[in-house]
């Protein structure tokens, strides 16, 4: 216990991590947690901000921009939002039909809260399952928004459950972190390949000795600390760049990217371990 206790503190205030995206002004849904007969009022607030740019689709010779439309297929007619319906290819060219009204009434009690079935130490949680996290927000219920918050600290325990966001029901964890509550979603076993079951992956060949001493080594050099302040979006800012360049019309000259020299694994594995000791 003592163990899993300390992994999950080291989880929750991972070493060097430093969070700098803004945060939303408007929730995305409202609703309650709700534990037995404790129903908690709470706000979902996204806490992953996507900042890559968005491009939009233009005519190159005039930049004028694109739209889509919703064209059917058959008649090449374009068919209002009206008259959009959704459904299901049964079979090739067959599809059936669902009215809105009919979908609404499939959805499940947890489109309007979080219900948590148990409670478990998250250290037992696959983290490949790990979808997407959420910051949870009292809804005009500090004191009972508190109180759960202080049981989940005190327990150093996740709750986990369902709840429906959109259209989709997801399990879902629910756990304390940085002084506020934490959903994150998590994907079902069945959206998840097992690597065993990759057919390239049945005839791996052995590593030499001597391959095997030398990648240790470079991993043993290569140990240090997480610090996500070390990775920057580079792509972004270099689009950033271009964009500022355009803007006062410079001209652009494109370089091609140099191409890498293939190396067999033991001359590889060799100047890499060199390269590493020089630093």
């Amino acid at each position: 216990m003592v163990k899993i206790h300390h992994a999950l503190n080291r989880m929750r205030h991972p070493i060097l991590s430093n969070l700098s995206a803004e945060p939303s002004s408007r929730s995305i849904w409202s609703g309650r947690i709700s534990i037995g007969l404790v129903n908690v009022p709470v706000k979902l607030y996204s806490m992953i901000k996507d900042q890559s740019f968005s491009f939009k689709f233009v005519r190159k010779e005039d930049a004028c921009p694109l739209k889509y439309e919703r064209v059917c297929t058959f008649d090449r007619e374009v068919v209002p939002w009206s008259d959009v319906g959704r459904a299901i290819e049964v079979r090739k060219g067959e599809f059936v039909v669902f009215d809105k009204e009919e979908l609404d009434a499939l959805r499940p009690d947890s489109n309007k809260k979080i219900r948590i079935d148990k409670f478990i130490p998250i250290s037992q949680v696959d983290r490949i399952l790990f979808e997407k996290s959420y910051i949870l927000a009292p809804d005009k219920s500090n004191d009972t928004y508190s109180l759960l918050l202080k049981a989940f600290k005190e327990k150093d325990m996740a709750g986990v459950g369902r709840f429906t966001l959109r259209t989709k029901e997801y399990p879902v964890l629910v756990y304390p972190y940085r002084d506020a509550l934490i959903l994150t979603t998590l994907k079902y076993g069945n959206e998840v390949v097992d690597p065993r079951n990759v057919k390239d992956l049945h005839e791996l060949e052995e590593p030499t000795e001597d391959e095997l001493e030398l990648a240790l080594k470079i991993i043993d050099n290569l140990t240090g600390d997480f610090d996500i302040t070390e990775y920057r979006d580079t792509y972004s800012e270099k689009v950033e760049e271009l964009l500022t360049k355009k803007m006062k019309g410079e001209t652009i000259t494109v370089e091609e990217p140099k191409t890498e020299e293939v190396k067999d694994i033991m001359t590889a594995l060799q100047e890499t371990l060199a390269q590493l000791q020089k630093q």
